[in-house]
């Protein structure tokens, strides 16, 4: 791809990202969050991580099946650090908002409801996973070492999409189609891995 492009593409990418942001900011200063402002943040912030960490895990696949679309691989990163700020916003609605602040209740919800300790997890596994996105990181654990370490994103996915099903009232179906491109992706580099394995054997 040539670089013009590419830098095309980073830009709407990034303008992509911010929206919602942006959206929720706008929102908020002219009153339009919605009769619940606060469930309308957490709600955004929480389904826009998970999205956008779905889509950083596609990236792989797509490029694995699809050589020319190996450019793919640029913009993972900037995904997955955009999915981890969408998560501590949401993280930061709830303790801010929700829990006040307040220690003693912060502990007391993740001890006592699952659907919030689930999602703590869910950030727990991206904050190192973030910390350790830079080159400079890469060099310092070893390209091994980095790799091994941020497999655990499919772990803070799989607890985000747990999360998202906790935290809806039953017989709401909004988590349904998040939840079925990340089994169909988990499937794929299954697949992937399995016919890699053949060849190598082969």
């Amino acid at each position: 791809m040539k670089k013009t492009s590419l830098v095309v593409l980073k830009i709407l990418t990034w303008a992509a990202c911010l929206f919602p942001a942006a959206w929720l900011t706008y929102a908020a200063i002219t009153n339009t969050l919605g009769p619940d402002p606060t469930a309308t943040i957490t709600f955004t912030t929480g389904k826009t991580a998970l999205w956008l960490l779905t889509i950083s895990l596609a990236i792989t696949p797509i490029r694995q099946l699809l050589k020319p679309l190996n450019w793919l691989l640029r913009f993972r990163r900037l995904l997955g650090l955009f999915a981890f700020f969408y998560a501590s916003l949401h993280l930061l609605t709830y303790i801010g908002l929700y829990a006040g602040f307040d220690l003693r209740t912060i502990v007391d919800d993740v001890t006592r409801r699952r659907f919030i300790f689930i999602g703590f997890a869910a950030w727990l596994i991206l904050l190192p996973l973030a910390a350790t996105s830079t080159n400079w990181a890469i060099r310092k654990l070893g390209g091994k070492r980095w790799a091994l370490l941020h497999k655990s994103v499919y772990f803070a996915a799989l607890a985000g999409v747990i999360h998202y099903w906790w935290g809806v009232k039953p017989g709401v179906r909004t988590p349904l189609l998040v939840t079925v491109v990340f089994l169909m992706l988990m499937a794929a580099r299954l697949l992937l891995a399995w016919l890699k394995r053949g060849r190598a054997m082969r």
